[in-house]
């Protein structure tokens, strides 16, 4: 379920409670449904019992009790939770994992993208203003690729034009130069300047190159400085497993390694014989290990169960757990300014697809079957998240390392 099919079940928990006359209001054109807030919980949250309390001259948490069971009531609706004054905190059925996986492969690197809501009758604007700072600069141009992706119109402007040496190695430009603009819809970009103030230090910032150059000053939170010392400069660039850009960009690379490799065999990608795995002990304390279930091994014991148990980490539902939150992911950083957060998931999707891909292919004179092909496309949609992903942030996703 969208955000726009959500806000569409919530006004429509309101119009039922409306037509059952425990509502007196008139039900609004739209319900915001965003993810939760401090203190909140669920896939998302929504503040319209606090919008219909004065007119309905009730008490927001009355409205939010009057809706909770209609929402409960509603398709893909798992659960409804009520805190502070009246927020309706939802959680969604997850989405079949087969389901899941074909529709990130039909929409590609755009999948977790928003359309404008048509309720809306236009796209929200934003307006992103920085100092021509080196790292403010990047999170202002990744800020603003996400909030695109998300159906915003957005304008980038800085005080000053952008150094023309670094800026170009690192891919950064900005529609309008001068003072910040004035209105709600402005943000100031103001993360904490990388150390690199100097000529010396930008030269060792640009020896980074675009890719690493950025993901050394997106990764960090915004309060965060990025250090970069030799050292630190040395890590960013280093093709080690402790290096996290590495890892996100290898992830990404075995992914496309695999689909050749399929294809030399003679099969294709296809999710449908994906199932959810009944999950283990390791659900409740995430060190136990789960027995993965023979219709996603395609390896079984003569009995005709699955031979062997493996870390939770390589287990397929961590991986489908981190593909189905992408979009939540993309809406939070957008909303946020916070590219930093989508870097973070990059990294997840990355540590749990990695222990998984060693099982995709046939071992020996295995013939290709269709557990080989599901999980070839789950391989292939964690792939194409990563590569997504990294594109949102300006830098790039090689398929081969």
């Amino acid at each position: 379920m969208t955000p726009v099919e959500l806000s569409r079940t919530v006004l429509h928990a309101v119009r039922r409670a409306v037509d059952a006359g425990q509502l007196t209001v008139s039900v609004p054109e739209r319900a915001v449904v965003a993810p939760p807030g401090p203190g909140g919980c669920g896939d998302y949250a929504t503040t319209i019992a606090l919008q219909l309390a004065r007119p309905a001259g009730r008490t927001p948490r009355y409205v939010a009790e009057v809706l909770r069971p209609y929402l409960l009531d509603a398709d893909h609706v798992a659960d409804v939770v009520l805190t502070g004054p009246g927020f309706l905190n939802i959680s969604l059925h997850r989405t079949a994992p087969a389901d899941l996986v074909r529709r990130i492969l039909v929409l590609g690197p755009r999948y977790g993208h928003r359309a404008p809501d048509p309720a809306a009758g236009h796209a929200p604007t934003a307006r992103l203003h920085c100092a021509p700072e080196p790292r403010a600069l990047v999170v202002l141009d990744a800020a603003a690729r996400l909030l695109r992706s998300q159906g915003a119109v957005v304008r980038t402007s800085c005080d000053a034009p952008p150094g023309a040496g670094w800026s170009r190695v690192l891919g950064v430009h900005v529609d309008a130069v001068g003072p910040p603009p004035e209105g709600p819809d402005v943000t100031l970009v103001r993360p904490v300047p990388a150390a690199c103030d100097d000529p010396v230090r930008l030269g060792d910032l640009t020896s980074l190159g675009r890719s690493a150059g950025r993901w050394a000053l997106l990764l960090p939170a915004a309060h965060d400085r990025p250090h970069l010392d030799d050292e630190q400069r040395r890590a960013h660039l280093v093709q080690h497993e402790r290096n996290p850009l590495f890892r996100v960009r290898y992830a990404h690379a075995r992914t496309r390694a695999l689909v050749r490799n399929a294809a030399d065999l003679g099969f294709t990608a296809d999710p449908a014989a994906l199932t959810a795995p009944a999950p283990g002990p390791a659900s409740l304390t995430g060190h136990a290990s789960h027995t993965r279930p023979a219709s996603l091994t395609g390896h079984t014991s003569p009995t005709g169960h699955a031979s062997h148990t493996i870390p939770a980490a390589t287990n397929p539902p961590a991986l489908l757990a981190s593909l189905a939150d992408h979009p939540r992911v993309l809406a939070a950083a957008a909303a946020q300014r916070a590219p930093d957060r989508l870097a973070r998931h990059l990294v997840t999707v990355a540590e749990v697809t990695l222990p998984f891909l060693p099982t995709v292919l046939p071992r020996g004179a295995e013939k290709p079957s269709a557990a080989h092909r599901a999980r070839l496309a789950l391989a292939e949609a964690a792939g194409t998240v990563l590569a997504g992903g990294l594109s949102l942030l300006g830098i790039d996703a090689p398929d081969h390392l």
